[in-house]
C-alpha cells in the first residue's frame, strides 16, 4: 500500500471513529506543563498540648496541601497543566536548607508552616527564585516592617484574630474585658493587640493580670485537683466584667480557664471562644463538601494549619487556570491582583492585600465542637471590603514592600 493510499485510509478510519462518537487518541499526548510546589513545616520540640485531642497529626499542613494539588489537577488535567508537591519535617535550623534544596529542584512556590524568624530566613535565602507563602506565622511584623516582596501570608495575622473576636464582642455589648496574659513574649504580643482591639471596637480592659508560667508539671495525675483550688483563686478580686480574655500563645495556661474563674464568665481568646482559620465543624457556605473530601482523604479532621496550606496552593491553582499559563511572572501577578476571588468556603471570597500580602479572609470564631460566628459581623462596614475591618488596613501598614 502507497504511502498516499494508506494515509486517506487513516483519515477515513478517523472520520467513521468520530462520526460513532469513539474519541481517537492523539499519536503523541503533548507533555503537561508543570507547576512545582513545595512545602516546609518546621516540627522542633516544644510543650505538649494541655489536651491531647490537640495534639499534631504527622501529616499536619501536608495533608490540606496534597488536598490542593488534588484539586488543581482536576482543572489542570484539561489544560495540559500537572501541580507537583514536595514536603520537608525538618527542625529549625535545617528549614532554609530545605527551601533551598526545593527550589534547586526546580520548585517556584514554597508554602511555609514555621515561626516568624524562620519564616524570614526561608524568604531572604529563596528571594525572587520562588514565592513563599506564609501558613503559620501569625506575627504582624511580618506584614509590616519585616515584610517582603516574595512573601504571601494565608495565615491570619494576629490583629485580625483579635480583631475578629473583638468586632462580636461589640455587637453582644461584652464590652468590660478581664485580659490575663501569659508571661512569655510571643503571650505579650498577643495581648498587646488585644489592647489594640479592645481600643479599634470600643471595649474597656478593667484589669491586665499576668499568670507566670513556673514551669511546673502541666499534665498529670493531679493536675485537674490542683487546677479546680488555683484558678479560682488566680482569678479573684477582678473588678466587674463581662468577659475574660487569655492571651496565650504559648498555651500555659488558657485552657485551664473555662469553669474554672472565680466569677462566673465567659472565656474568650486563647480558650473557649477562639478565633481560627478554619474548624472542623465548618458546614456552612459548602464547607461540609470540603469536610468530606478531606476526611475521606486523610481520615481525620481538617485542622486550621491544612486550610491555610490548602488556601495557598488554590490560589496557585486559580492563577494558573485564570491566565492559561503556568509561568511564574503571570501566576504570581495574578493572585496578587484584584482580579483573585477565591472561594474558601467560608462565604466571602478570599484575595491577597496589596500592601502587605495578606490573605483577607473571613474568621471563624468557634467553641467546643461549634462554630458560634464568622466575622467580619454585619455591623461593621469599610469602603473597599468588609474582610479589610479585620487586621492591619492600608493606611495603617508598615510595610514598604508591597503595594
Amino acid at each position: 500500500m502507497t504511502g498516499t493510499r494508506r494515509d486517506r485510509m487513516m483519515l477515513r478510519c478517523g472520520a467513521l471513529a468520530l462520526a460513532a462518537g469513539i474519541a481517537v487518541a492523539p499519536l503523541a499526548a503533548a507533555a503537561a506543563e508543570v507547576v512545582a510546589t513545595g512545602v516546609v513545616r518546621v516540627d522542633d520540640k516544644g510543650p505538649l498540648p494541655l489536651s491531647r485531642l490537640r495534639l499534631p497529626p504527622p501529616d499536619l499542613g501536608f495533608a490540606g496541601a496534597e488536598l490542593a494539588i488534588a484539586d488543581n489537577n482536576t482543572t489542570g488535567s484539561f489544560m495540559g497543566q500537572e501541580f507537583t508537591l514536595a514536603t520537608a519535617a525538618v527542625p529549625s535550623d535545617q528549614a532554609v536548607a530545605a527551601a533551598e534544596a526545593m527550589v534547586g529542584e526546580g520548585v517556584r512556590y514554597v508554602v511555609t508552616l514555621a515561626d516568624a524568624d524562620t519564616t524570614l530566613a526561608i524568604a531572604d535565602a529563596v528571594g525572587d527564585q520562588a514565592l513563599v507563602i506564609n501558613a503559620r506565622a501569625p506575627d504582624d511584623r511580618l506584614r509590616g516592617e519585616d515584610c517582603r516582596r516574595n512573601l504571601l501570608h494565608t495565615a491570619p495575622s494576629r490583629s485580625m484574630l483579635t480583631d475578629a473576636l473583638a468586632q462580636y464582642l461589640a455587637t453582644m455589648r461584652w464590652s468590660k474585658w478581664f485580659l490575663i496574659e501569659g508571661s512569655h513574649p510571643a503571650d505579650k504580643d498577643l495581648a498587646e493587640h488585644y489592647k489594640a482591639s479592645a481600643a479599634k471596637f470600643g471595649a474597656r480592659i478593667v484589669e491586665d493580670r499576668v499568670f507566670e508560667d513556673t514551669g511546673g508539671a502541666r499534665r498529670t495525675d493531679s493536675g485537674t485537683v490542683q487546677v479546680q483550688k488555683q484558678m479560682p483563686v488566680f482569678t479573684q478580686s477582678a473588678p466587674e466584667h463581662d468577659v475574660v480574655i487569655a492571651a496565650d500563645e504559648t498555651n500555659v495556661f488558657a485552657a485551664y480557664l473555662p469553669y474554672h474563674t472565680w466569677d462566673p464568665r465567659p472565656v474568650a481568646g486563647s480558650a473557649g471562644l477562639e478565633p481560627t482559620s478554619w474548624h472542623a465543624s465548618q458546614e456552612a457556605w459548602a464547607g461540609m463538601q470540603m469536610q468530606s473530601r478531606f476526611e475521606k482523604q486523610s481520615v481525620r479532621p481538617m485542622r486550621a494549619e491544612d486550610w491555610n496550606a490548602w488556601v495557598a496552593i488554590r490560589a496557585l491553582g486559580e492563577g494558573a487556570a485564570r491566565t492559561s499559563s503556568t509561568a511564574f511572572d503571570k501566576i504570581v501577578g495574578y493572585i496578587e491582583g484584584p482580579d483573585l476571588k477565591l472561594g474558601a468556603f467560608k462565604g466571602d471570597p478570599v484575595s491577597f492585600r496589596s500592601w502587605d500580602g495578606q490573605m483577607r479572609q473571613p474568621i471563624l470564631l468557634v467553641a467546643g465542637d461549634m462554630v458560634v460566628s464568622v466575622s467580619p459581623q454585619e455591623p461593621f462596614v469599610h469602603q473597599v471590603s468588609t474582610l479589610d475591618t479585620l487586621g492591619t488596613d492600608k493606611p495603617e501598614t508598615t510595610c514598604k514592600n508591597h503595594g
